[in-house]
């Protein structure tokens, strides 16, 4: 029978594998960031089976304030580990958590949790009713914060047939002419994955408009010529 969640449980799990050596080289691999415990995705896989294994899920209740008290350690782990914990329970968020979600997209940001929060989260929950939802990423892609502009980008990043195409091209073209990396990235990035469902609206997509060249090159790096 599994016990009540205990985070302090996960968090000693964690701690009894830390690698000193494998930490400083996925924190340079991070440019310094965030201080990892040195816990490599397959370890930290395991680490959080056992750990559900044992105990239930937080109850709705507590899952914000766990997801938190995660966020707030330092290490990089900790945070994957809150991310993993949403996902886990992701039948239980509903549009009421997209703000909850947005907040963090906005701390500890940096691109990898950002990709994982944004299609698998926030596209989840988006997904659920978009009447209510689609107006929220519309002002995430306004906002000034380039982590959250990046979210409401790759937001549809797995949607396939249900992208809402009027909705990506529109928030593409407001970020189109960006100088910065990370929002050019994710732009092609976006048109890239959909052009797997319909190259050709890709095509056309990037023919009517003016994108940077990082963009343009990642939107068409499949599509045969």
């Amino acid at each position: 029978m599994k016990k009540p969640w205990d985070t302090d449980a996960l968090i000693s799990r964690f701690e009894d594998n830390r690698n000193p050596e494998l930490a400083v080289s996925m924190a340079a691999y991070m440019k310094h960031n965030f201080p990892f415990l040195g816990i490599q995705k397959p370890l930290r896989t395991a680490l959080m089976k056992e750990q559900l294994s044992t105990y239930l899920l937080p109850e709705k209740a507590q899952l914000k304030s766990i997801v938190q008290a995660l966020y707030a350690l330092p290490e990089r782990e900790f945070h994957y580990a809150a991310i993993e914990l949403l996902e886990q329970a992701k039948k239980e968020l509903t549009p009421d958590d997209l703000p909850f979600l947005r907040s963090l997209v906005e701390s500890n940001s940096w691109w990898d949790t950002v990709d994982a929060i944004a299609p698998k989260l926030a596209g989840h929950i988006v997904l659920l009713d978009r009447t209510i939802t689609a107006p929220l990423l519309v002002e995430w892609a306004h906002a000034e914060n380039l982590w959250t502009q990046r979210a409401a980008i790759l937001h549809q990043l797995k949607f396939k047939q249900r992208t809402d195409t009027e909705m990506l091209g529109s928030i593409i073209e407001l970020h189109a002419e960006s100088r910065e990396f990370f929002i050019q990235k994710s732009i092609g990035w976006a048109l890239r994955e959909y052009a797997k469902t319909d190259p050709m609206w890709v095509l056309d997509f990037v023919s009517a408009h003016a994108l940077q060249p990082l963009s343009k090159r990642e939107a068409l790096k499949h599509i045969k010529k």
